[in-house]
């Protein structure tokens, strides 16, 4: 249940876009790509995920993607430009692939099929 509440720090990227456009003076397109860039990591890494995660296994896969989504959250504390700012957004767009794509199968296959949807609701409500 951690893994969905912390799937919710994509949506700091709306957030956070506000600012960047405030301190880095950025106009209204620019600052608008930035959001989007976030989910089209998800358009590139889905497949090769599914892939990483039959390779490496579920456990892993969404081990890796809490890995890289704290990173992401890390970096804006060390270091604050519009670069690093770009990373972290990047970082986030693929720990969010690799949560979305591994964390509904390793759930199916710690919950029974009876309580599966269940606990996909619940996951969300989280």
């Amino acid at each position: 249940m951690l893994t969905f509440f912390t799937m919710g720090f994509v949506d700091l990227v709306g957030i956070a876009t506000n600012y960047i456009k405030a301190d880095f003076s950025l106009n209204d397109t620019l600052a608008n790509l930035m959001p989007m860039m976030v989910f089209l990591w998800f358009f590139i890494l889905a497949v090769p995920t599914g892939l990483l995660m039959n390779k490496i296994g579920r456990k892993k896969t969404v081990l890796l993607s809490l890995i890289v989504t704290v990173l992401s959250l890390i970096i804006p504390l060390i270091s604050y430009s519009f670069t690093s700012m770009l990373v972290t957004f990047i970082l986030l767009g693929i720990g969010n692939t690799l949560m979305q794509v591994s964390l509904n199968p390793l759930l199916a296959s710690i919950v029974t099929g009876n309580r599966m949807s269940s606990s996909l609701t619940f996951g969300q409500f989280v």
